[in-house]
């Protein structure tokens, strides 16, 4: 038997339950995983709510990294003893073991310890597929990045300067303006202080930006569309705020022929193929210093609750990894 935090009910971090639960034996192209590292993300907080609805019981988690201890009938590339990590559905990561689909599996290598793979795996390959494919940032771009000290907003600000662009990010403190700027934030921009349209025009001399990435949602979308030049891309890929309400396409036109898009990360490594290739980016990116990893606060598993309470107050920066 393996413990587990799980729900019954959508709520507040207390419907979170420290429980016991059974994991069978893997089934054809399946792993049992023992996990040594999970990774905390705020989609995790929506699926605890019910702002993004799962199944009930449920085990919460949605990235996470460990040991195969065994193997399910057919299961190739992989081996018992093996250390792996992994990022989206299905949900249960927050857990001392589990069943995992051997296809969303990734070999780590020696470079990434467990810890660095939970933090990264979600958020690392979020910030792939937004500054690879979203966007394919060029050097000379100056990009704007909401939440700029966040766990995804660290490693944009990195990636982003290491592919040659100029980086303007918006934070709430003057701590997390310094570890933004710490992390290859050009322009750290203290939204409760600053207005960030008139900033972000300001330091584009008037023109604004190419592209903003927005997990802030319902409280920075509009505002955001503001700091995008004609033609501009709005990629908004998450809700820390609320949910945006729906807008009219006429928003898009007035503000320069915008272009938008909502992305998720099982649309960019849909494949397994395009999952190890996105995979060995994030890893070479690591590897070679250009991303750091900042894991600025751990968590036993079974107090999952108190670090959701920490999440939502944004009193947490950088990555935060529970430890089962």
């Amino acid at each position: 038997m393996a413990q587990a935090i799980r729900i019954h009910e959508t709520g507040g971090p207390e419907v979170m339950k420290w429980e016991e639960i059974s994991v069978p034996a893997p089934a054809a192209g399946e792993v049992r995983l023992r996990q040594t590292a999970v990774g905390l993300n705020f989609i995790d907080t929506y699926h605890r709510s019910g702002l993004y609805p799962i199944d009930m019981p449920s085990v919460l988690g949605m990235e996470g990294a460990g040991i195969v201890v065994e193997l399910g009938g057919g299961v190739q590339g992989l081996q018992e003893g093996q250390r792996v990590a992994y990022a989206g559905a299905p949900i249960g990561s927050y857990s001392q073991e589990r069943i995992m689909p051997a296809r969303q599996l990734v070999p780590l290598p020696d470079v990434i310890d467990d810890q660095q793979a939970a933090a990264m795996m979600l958020k690392g390959l979020t910030t792939q597929y937004l500054v690879r494919h979203c966007y394919t940032i060029q050097e000379g771009d100056t990009i704007l990045i909401q939440a700029a000290a966040g766990g995804v907003g660290l490693m944009v600000c990195q990636w982003a300067k290491d592919l040659g662009a100029t980086v303007i990010g918006t934070v709430g403190s003057p701590e997390k303006a310094e570890l933004a700027a710490a992390h290859g934030c050009d322009h750290p921009i203290q939204y409760r202080h600053e207005d960030f349209v008139a900033r972000v025009k300001e330091i584009t001399d008037g023109t604004g930006v190419p592209v903003v990435y927005d997990s802030v949602g319902k409280d920075t979308f509009y505002k955001s569309l503001d700091c995008l030049k004609p033609l501009g891309l709005m990629v908004t890929f998450g809700q820390s705020s609320g949910a945006v309400d729906p807008i009219p396409v006429h928003e898009l036109t007035a503000r320069g022929s915008l272009f938008l898009t909502r992305p998720t990360l099982a649309t960019y490594n849909a494949s397994r193929d395009e999952l190890l290739a996105n995979s060995a980016d994030l890893f070479d990116s690591v590897e070679r210093g250009a991303v750091k990893l900042a894991i600025n606060q751990t968590y036993p598993l079974q107090e999952a609750a108190q670090a959701h309470r920490d999440l939502e107050a944004r009193k947490t920066s950088g990555a935060t990894v529970l430890l089962p």
